[in-house]
């Protein structure tokens, strides 16, 4: 990877933070005892909105990262889809910031995401989690949409908190319409995905080099290769790093997972008789274009599916309707490019569909993050590739491969067990 365009930003003069006692070591992860919400010692407001949302324990991760993310160390964490990463540097920035003895002056924290609708997600988090706490704004910015509209938005709310796509936030940056003085928090969300395209890249590293240097700077996603996280050191002081290294582990737990040999002119015949079998509570179903997402969606309501479609090429106000529809349980299938493919999290998905197969050297962790989708936060879900090229079958043994499962063929549907795929 090309990294000729990032700054010297680990070389320049910097004050270090101190290291700190905790259950986790720079650069390695070690187990800690199970950890409670009263045990991290949260603000009570903050504490009570989380019990509202019904988190009974913390994940894995939250029980790891938390207490360091809430001392202000930089982190870099990756772990498997749907354990709670967002929560992680949610309650963490909330919590710093109620710790501030004047409260929050203007903007301190920027929460940059790859997709408009993860942006939207991030902000919905916040919002949950600051019910007590109304003196903490959140507001959320992205393209697709006039720029002076949310300008004026974001005066007017003044928020102590943006979440934001890299291109919208470049933008408040070049017109000057944001003031970036006060920033303490600086968090990617799915940051391989952004530091890998060298245009969002850019995006975010101009955003980044207009806050301050002294800065808590958090970088999460579920895939981070030897490489990526060498890259994302380049932006912080002597992270604490959280890394599943076992591949095997980073696969959700209640994952069942399946493939299917098919020729193409098939697919169709095929999907409808598992739409038709399986007992579902939401579907999603993964295809690799914009007019492939179009046709199948008009296919499938067609013959009365309750199909909804969402892609990169539509109208956001459509697209960012649609997925909150989705979100609200109104429409049980939904039909997507891998713009849907990560960080989504929507409760009811338990089954996902790979109408096609994920391509490219790229495949294997699209493919995490597309299968990620269901089985969320320990409960179960149910996976269903269509294999029909050889390059189809590159992928899948890739997978099997590198994440040391075997992934056997698809059964009749009537010898699918609901108990697999449904429940907690």
């Amino acid at each position: 990877m090309e990294t000729t365009d990032l700054p010297d930003y680990d070389d320049q003069e910097q004050e270090v933070m101190p290291e700190v006692a905790s259950g986790v070591q720079k650069g390695t992860h070690v187990a800690m005892n199970s950890t409670g919400w009263k045990d991290f010692m949260l603000n009570p407001l903050l504490f009570r909105a989380i019990s509202d949302c019904g988190f009974e324990h913390p994940s894995e991760v939250q029980q790891q990262v938390i207490p360091q993310a809430i001392l202000g160390t930089d982190v870099i964490c990756q772990a498997k889809s749907g354990m709670g990463k967002t929560a992680v540097f949610v309650i963490s920035v909330i919590q710093q910031i109620t710790q501030q003895s004047a409260g929050p002056k203007g903007l301190v924290c920027v929460v940059l995401a790859n997709t408009r609708e993860l942006s939207m997600q991030i902000s919905k988090e916040f919002r949950r989690f600051v019910k007590y706490l109304p003196d903490i704004k959140c507001s959320c910015i992205y393209g697709g949409v006039p720029v002076e509209g949310q300008i004026d938005a974001v005066k007017i709310e003044s928020p102590n908190i943006i979440c934001a796509t890299p291109g919208r936030m470049m933008d408040f940056v070049d017109r000057k319409a944001i003031d970036l003085t006060h920033v303490k928090y600086f968090v990617v969300d799915e940051c391989d995905k952004v530091l890998c395209e060298e245009r969002i890249r850019s995006q975010m590293q101009k955003v980044f080099l207009a806050t301050p240097k002294d800065k808590q700077v958090m970088m999460f996603s579920a895939t981070l290769s030897p490489e990526m996280r060498v890259l994302c050191k380049k932006y912080m002081h002597n992270p604490c790093e959280f890394y599943i290294d076992e591949e095997h582990l980073i696969l959700p737990d209640g994952m069942k997972q399946y493939f299917f040999p098919i020729s193409e002119k098939d697919k169709n015949r095929k999907l409808i008789e598992i739409l038709d079998g399986l007992d579902f509570n939401q579907c999603i179903i993964f295809v690799s274009s914009v007019q492939r997402a179009q046709a199948l969606d008009k296919l499938l309501r067609g013959i009365n599916f309750p199909s909804i479609c969402i892609h990169g090429a539509m109208d956001t106000v459509d697209r960012l309707t649609r997925f909150n529809q989705f979100k609200e349980g109104k429409s049980r299938v939904l039909v997507s490019t891998d713009l849907m493919g990560r960080g989504i999290d929507v409760e009811f998905v338990n089954v996902v569909v790979n109408y096609d197969m994920t391509t490219g050297p790229d495949g294997g962790n699209q493919y995490l993050h597309r299968v990620g989708r269901a089985g969320r936060f320990g409960t179960k879900g149910l996976a269903v590739s269509f294999i029909s090229s050889q390059d189809d079958r590159e992928i899948l043994d890739q997978v099997q491969k590198r994440f040391s499962v075997k992934i056997p063929e698809l059964p009749n549907v009537d010898e699918i067990d609901p108990n697999w795929y449904r429940g907690a």
